[in-house]
């Protein structure tokens, strides 16, 4: 019998008429670091009680219509020292273990190391309730790793960790006195004096000091200065006086931690895209992989979808054609878009049909997201294209008409009812007929909300990718033409062409037609612009920031 991991055990064993309780460390902010541990705990949570501060990191792995209790702050006032007095959380998790659910309490960072978790699980422990603790990425660790500024050495240095609004002389009388790197947690307008404390207590003010703001998000900001000279940065730069300095801080003091270093260690920060705010045209459903694409460049995508999809006017045409798939006057069907998997599913559902009507029948998939459409309709498609994920690349693998081998000669188009000429000319140059049928219309979709539409014309996006000459047109119909200041990127000429009749100056066009190669390009449009700033001497902004009256900042 092989051993049980502790990690894939379930959760701990409700007793007495009570439920139980998870302890869990979301981490500093990125939700990419949720363990797979949180991840588990969270799909299986009754009720979610978390800090405000992480509630949408931890809230989109929970089950629907999980109750999420909010903890809210009683006392303004203490905002300013950043230990903000919320609800009762201890009274919250209590009361719903007592009522027999599975509750999952959810903290910034680690459990043990951030925040008062430990009165909570000593409550659990007085009544008799189980409870369990799934560890984080304790802020005091991620977010320095974020900042390029390694903690230890190969000489093994001591580190210390430091909570400046609670620490006492003695504290900063030892940590003065030790070389090591010392991690102080503290608020921007604070820093100094966590400077000046270390410096009275024997530490050189020449020691260098990283501070970083909005540790592991894209709101993430770094300065390097030393112990003597950090408020004086802040001063120079603007950074201090802010109504954003009781925001919380992580400062590394010591000379192995030095600025020199985090020139080639801040791997986040300089990522090509660090921090835009770049406007998908496409429905969350359509954009996903690019945005997740965008997302590993360091930016932050807005999905705006421009088009909504329809049925078609005349219905009968797609009813015969599922008709015949059925009966079996088709070799192959062919799937040029999402959409056209979930036209073609609704009506398999209409008809009371499922999977099985396309025993026999060949499938195609134009790319990798209409490919995973079908797989969760229960479709495992016969031919996605190995090279571009275009009707293009779709023609590249398909196998000509082969009157031995393929006893029928006729493929089913489902499509939208704007025309495919290019996919419909290759099938039949390839010997097959081809039924190429309007299964939905696409029309244009509402307006987005007043806040983007004003970011779109205000300039408050910092790129626009365009996949298509409609998306152009769709986008300036009902949100407006995008602020000079805005990148524009082309998914080819003809888009390009488009944008360019709408007034828009083109600044990225990608090699190929694939939205992935469009990303790619802007990625090495903003590394370039990096490289330039750097080169000339000059500080890394957004496009944004250049607009009139746009604030540079990266902390909101």
């Amino acid at each position: 019998m092989s051993p049980t991991s502790p990690t894939t055990s379930p959760a701990p064993t409700a007793f007495f008429g009570h439920g139980s309780v998870t302890f869990l460390g979301a981490g500093p902010g990125d939700p990419g670091l949720l363990t797979l541990r949180a991840v588990e705990a969270l799909a299986g949570a009754d009720v979610l009680i978390a800090e405000p501060e992480v509630l949408e990191v931890v809230r989109c792995h929970a089950r629907a219509g999980v109750s999420t209790p909010e903890l809210t702050i009683v006392d303004e006032a203490s905002t300013t020292a950043v230990v903000p007095v919320l609800r009762d959380a201890t009274n919250l998790v209590m009361e719903a273990a007592r009522g027999g659910k599975r509750v999952v309490r959810a903290v910034t960072g680690d459990p043990g190391l951030d925040g008062n978790a430990g009165q909570e699980m000593l409550a659990c422990a007085a009544e008799g309730i189980p409870f369990e603790v799934v560890p984080g990425v304790a802020t005091a660790v991620g977010v320095p790793a974020y900042a390029g500024v390694p903690l230890r050495d190969a000489q093994g240095t001591d580190v210390r960790f430091v909570d400046a609004r609670t620490a006492d002389d003695r504290c900063w009388t030892e940590v003065g006195a030790s070389d090591g790197t010392v991690v102080v947690s503290t608020s921007l307008d604070a820093v100094a004096a966590a400077a000046g404390e270390l410096v009275a207590a024997g530490r050189k003010p020449d020691t260098p000091l990283t501070v970083t703001i909005g540790g592991t998000t894209t709101r993430q900001r770094t300065w390097t200065a030393t112990l003597g000279t950090i408020a004086q940065v802040f001063k120079q730069g603007k950074i201090l006086p802010s109504p954003e300095g009781h925001r919380p801080v992580i400062a590394v003091v010591g000379e192995r931690s030095a600025p020199a270093q985090r020139d080639q260690l801040a791997w986040f920060e300089s990522k090509p895209l660090f921090g835009w705010r770049v406007l998908v045209p496409r429905t969350k459903e359509q954009a996903a992989s690019l945005s997740d694409q965008l997302r590993s460049y360091g930016a932050v995508p807005h999905e705006v979808p421009t088009i909504a999809v329809e049925p078609p006017r005349t219905p009968q045409q797609m009813e015969r054609a599922v008709k015949g798939l059925v009966t079996g006057r088709y070799e192959w069907i062919a799937f040029t878009s999402v959409n056209a998997v979930k036209a073609v599913r609704e009506k398999f559902e209409e008809y009371g049909l499922d999977a099985r009507a396309f025993a026999g029948i060949k499938v195609a998939a134009v790319g990798e997201q209409t490919a995973a459409a079908l797989v969760d309709f229960g479709v495992k498609p016969d031919l996605v294209p190995s090279g571009e994920q275009s009707a293009a690349g779709l023609l590249e693998d398909w196998p000509p008409y082969d009157p031995v081998f393929d006893p029928i000669d006729r493929v089913f188009l489902p499509r939208a009812d704007i025309a495919t000429e290019t996919l419909v000319a290759g099938l039949i140059e390839l010997g097959w007929e081809v039924d190429d049928v309007t299964a939905y219309r696409t029309v244009r979709a509402s307006p987005p909300p007043a806040d983007t539409r004003e970011a779109i014309k205000g300039g408050g996006f910092d790129a626009v990718l365009f996949t298509s000459s409609s998306t152009v047109r769709n986008l300036v119909g009902i949100a407006g033409k995008p602020h000079n200041v805005t990148v524009i990127a082309c998914i080819g000429p003809a888009t390009a062409k488009t944008a360019e009749e709408h007034g828009l100056r083109v600044d990225v066009l990608s090699p190929e037609p694939s939205v992935h190669k469009l990303a790619e390009a802007l990625a090495d449009f903003g590394l370039r612009r990096r490289a330039a700033a750097l080169e000339a001497g000059d500080p890394v902004t957004r496009p944004s920031e250049r607009r009139p009256g746009a604030r540079r900042r990266r902390t909101t």
